[in-house]
C-alpha cells in the first residue's frame, strides 16, 4: 500500500497538525490502494499564511519567468506521464487507455494551452490618459473534484500560476494521488517556496477552512451544485472571488435530418464515456416522437457492444464508478427511473453480468421519458441515459432549456445553418454541433446553477486576475 500522508507547504513535505488518515481506494476492486491524511484549519492555515508570504514576489514575476516554470512543470509531467495515468486509472477507475488518452493527457494540454495564453496576453491597456491593468487576484484555493483529476486540476493551476498568484490545492480525498504526483513535479521544476500548496482533506475539514479564510482571496471550485452553493456561502463574509464548474444536465437535440444510426451510436458513446461521469455529458438525448422506436432500437445495440470491467483489460470500454456512494447514489436513480414510468431500453440495476465486486453499473437507457421525471431534472453522474420525445424544433428547444442547469448542449443536423439556430437559443456555456470535439482555448463553464466563471485557455485567466485603472496615468495632450 503506498502512502502520502504528508502535505506539501511552503516548499517542503510536512506532517499534518492532526493525525487523521483516510484510505484511498481502487473502485474496480474494493481495497485500499493507499493512505492519506485528511487535513485540518489549521493545516489550512499554515498553507494559506505561506502562500501570503510568497505572493509579493511572485505576482511580480515577470512573464518570461513563469513560462519558464510552466514549461519546466510541462516536461516533469511527460517524463512521469505513465504514473500519471496510472494513478488516475487506479484512483478512480478509468479504463487504462482512458487514462492515457484522455484523463492524464488533459493534464498536460491545460499546462500547454496556459503557457500558449501568457506568452500572448496583454495584462495592460490604455484608455485615453488612463492605464488600465490585470493583476493577480492573490490567494487563491483550488477545490477539484474526482471525476476528471487531471483535468480539473490542471486547468486550475496552470493559470493561477501563470497570471502570477500563489495557490493552495485541495483534490478530492477521493482521488488526491494524481495531484499529491503533482506536488512533487511542481517542486522539482523549482517552484518558489509557498507559490504552491497542497493540502489533502475533505469537504467539511479543508474545503470550508478554505472557503472561509481571510487571507485568501479567490475559491475556484468544480463539483456538484450542493457543494457549490455551501462554498458560496462560506466564503460570503469575506466577500471573497468565488468561481464555479458546477452540476449539469445537457439536452442532446437530434434534429429530423440528422443521420441517426451514426449519430445516436456516437453520442450514447460519447454520454457513457468515463462512465457517464462528466458534468458536461449529453444525458438527455431529445428525438422527434415519429423516430423514437428506431433511435430505441439503435440504442439497444450500441450498449449491447460496451465491455465493462477490469479498467487494466484491454477489451474493457468502461470502468467503475468513483465510489461505494456514487454506486448507491446512481442504483437509486435508476430504480427512480423504473418507479416513474420510464421505458426501460437496456440496463438496470445492479452490477454488469460477471462482476462481482467493484463499483460498477449497467450502462442504462431509458425511452419515453418525459422531462418532469427525477431522471431527466437531477444529475445521475452515472452511465444512465434518458431519451425524450419532441414533437418541434420549437418543443426541442423548449425541453432542452427547461432545466435548472446550463453547462453545455449538442445539437444535430444535416443542415449546419440550422443547427446555428438551434444552438443559438440554448441557455448553456458550450454547444457542440454535430459531434464537434472539445476546443482547450474556447472558454468552458455554465450558465444558471451550473456555476460562474469560464475555465480553458486565456479565458480562464481572467477569474484570477483584478482590473485597475490609473487614471491620469499617460500627461494629456498639449493643446
Amino acid at each position: 500500500m503506498q502512502h502520502t500522508e504528508q502535505f506539501y507547504i511552503d516548499g517542503a513535505w510536512v506532517d499534518p497538525v492532526e493525525p487523521r488518515t483516510l484510505d484511498v481506494v481502487n473502485p474496480a476492486t474494493e481495497e485500499a490502494i493507499a493512505r492519506i491524511s485528511l487535513g485540518s484549519a489549521a493545516d489550512v492555515d499554515r498553507a494559506v499564511a505561506a502562500a501570503r508570504r510568497a505572493f509579493p514576489a511572485w505576482s511580480r514575476t515577470s512573464r518570461e519567468e513563469r513560462i519558464a516554470l510552466l514549461e519546466r512543470i510541462v516536461d516533469g509531467i511527460k517524463a512521469r506521464y505513465g504514473e500519471f495515468a496510472q494513478a488516475i486509472s487506479a484512483e478512480m477507475g478509468a479504463p487504462k487507455q482512458l487514462a492515457i488518452d484522455a484523463q492524464a493527457a488533459m493534464l498536460v494540454v491545460h499546462f500547454q494551452t496556459a503557457i500558449e495564453a501568457l506568452k500572448q496576453f496583454s495584462f495592460q491597456a490604455d484608455l485615453g490618459t488612463t492605464r488600465v491593468v490585470h493583476e493577480p487576484v492573490g490567494v487563491c484555493a483550488l477545490i477539484t473534484p474526482w471525476n476528471w483529476p487531471g483535468n480539473q486540476v490542471g486547468c486550475k493551476v496552470a493559470p493561477a500560476l501563470a497570471t502570477g498568484c500563489t495557490v493552495v490545492l485541495k483534490p478530492s480525498e477521493v482521488a488526491p494521488l494524481d495531484a499529491c504526483l503533482l506536488a512533487q513535479v511542481i517542486h522539482d521544476a523549482g517552484v518558489p517556496a509557498g507559490v504552491f500548496n497542497l493540502v489533502n482533506g475533505d469537504g467539511p475539514g479543508v474545503g470550508v477552512a478554505l472557503a472561509r479564510h481571510p487571507d485568501v482571496d479567490m475559491v475556484s471550485f468544480t463539483g456538484s451544485t450542493r457543494a457549490g452553493v455551501q462554498v458560496a456561502i462560506n466564503a460570503a463574509d469575506s466577500v471573497k472571488r468565488v468561481c464555479q464548474e458546477l452540476g449539469g444536465k445537457s439536452a442532446n437535440i437530434m434534429l429530423d435530418d440528422a443521420d441517426f444510426a451514426s449519430a445516436v451510436a456516437r453520442d450514447i458513446a460519447l454520454c457513457f464515456l468515463n462512465s457517464g461521469q462528466s458534468c458536461n455529458a449529453p444525458t438527455r438525448m431529445l428525438v422527434p416522437a415519429s423516430r423514437m422506436a428506431d433511435v430505441v432500437g439503435i440504442a439497444r445495440a450500441t450498449v449491447a457492444a460496451m465491455r465493462p470491467g477490469d479498467p487494466d483489460a484491454q477489451e474493457t470500454t468502461m470502468g467503475p464508478v468513483a465510489s461505494k456512494t456514487q454506486f448507491d447514489k446512481i442504483q437509486g436513480m435508476i430504480q427512480a427511473g423504473i418507479d416513474e414510468g420510464a421505458e426501460l431500453v437496456c440496463g438496470g440495476p445492479g452490477r454488469p453480468d460477471g462482476l462481482a465486486r467493484g463499483y460498477f453499473v449497467k450502462p442504462t437507457v431509458f425511452a419515453n421519458v418525459r422531462n418532469d421525471m427525477r431522471i431527466a431534472r437531477e444529475e445521475i453522474f452515472g452511465p444512465v441515459l434518458a431519451i425524450l420525445p419532441y414533437r418541434d424544433e420549437a418543443d426541442a428547444i423548449r425541453i432542452a432549456n427547461d432545466t435548472v442547469y446550463g453547462l453545455s448542449g449538442y445539437v444535430t443536423s444535416s443542415d449546419l445553418e440550422r443547427a446555428r439556430r438551434v444552438a443559438a437559443q440554448l441557455r448553456t456555456g458550450n454547444v457542440h454541433l454535430n459531434g464537434a470535439g472539445l476546443d482547450f482555448n474556447a472558454p468552458f463553464g455554465g450558465y444558471k446553477q451550473s456555476g460562474n466563471g469560464r475555465e480553458w485557455g486565456a479565458f480562464g485567466f481572467d477569474d484570477y486576475l483584478e482590473t485597475k485603472a490609473i487614471m491620469g496615468y499617460h500627461a494629456p495632450a498639449s493643446a
